[in-house]
């Protein structure tokens, strides 16, 4: 498997460009199967896409977004990335598009796993797209090296999609998607947007293994297109 490239001139030009891109996969799925789903990151870098798409002429109401991973606090909490999507992408014309949430109002994430997998799987044979981040410790979604959990995280023949996680290095319990599961997707993206970035990247891909930067995990078992600008 691989990774490939796409650098832009300014951030701007990056997020009209992943845009259009994002809705061309999207409308190929829904001329496919009639539905189409999205699974996307929080944090400040994908802020911006987020808006660009929530306001773009789309058949929203027949797609499905959900969260490649999720801190696991209430809908209202500061850190949650599901607020971030309320908030920047279910808005404007995106409002129709159907939300999936991955927390329960269970205190132990860990009590979820089997909900919010069925949850994920409910969503179709594979999830159509899905946007991944990429921390300076080289996690992705929240398989972090730091934590007990990552190497059934990235086990391959795990059944369940979804995994909960505890980082020592961040804070809150998380619920992610499993590598098994980003891995089916045909349209895995990396949005970076940092020259650190990049060269955590560069560096996790070139001198690391996949249990100390979990992103090297994912490109090794599919396609993954870097968008990226400085």
């Amino acid at each position: 498997m691989a990774l490939s490239s796409t650098k832009f001139a300014s951030r701007e030009a990056l997020n009209e460009s992943f845009a259009k891109e994002i809705l061309a996969l999207l409308q190929s799925a829904i001329d496919k199967k009639g539905k189409a789903s999205i699974a996307v990151s929080g944090g400040s870098t994908p802020k911006a896409l987020f808006e660009t798409l929530s306001n773009c002429d789309f058949p929203w109401d027949k797609v499905s977004i959900t969260l490649a991973d999720e801190r696991w606090v209430s809908a209202s909490h500061n850190d949650s990335n599901e607020k971030l999507v309320n908030e920047n992408f279910l808005v404007n014309k995106a409002a129709a598009a159907t939300f999936v949430s991955l927390t329960t109002s269970d205190t132990d994430a860990l009590n979820a796993e089997e909900v919010i997998s069925q949850r994920v799987d409910d969503l179709g044979e594979h999830i159509d797209v899905i946007i991944l981040g990429m921390g300076e410790d080289g996690h992705t979604a929240s398989l972090f090296p730091c934590s007990a959990q990552i190497s059934e995280g990235l086990n391959l023949q795990r059944k369940l999609s979804a995994i909960a996680t505890q980082p020592t290095t961040a804070p809150h319990q998380r619920m992610s998607l499993s590598l098994a599961k980003i891995i089916q997707s045909p349209n895995v993206f990396l949005h970076l947007t940092s020259d650190k970035k990049l060269a955590v990247l560069e560096d996790a891909l070139a001198n690391y293994t996949a249990i100390e930067k979990p992103i090297k995990a994912v490109c090794e078992h599919t396609n993954v297109k870097l968008m990226w600008a400085s």
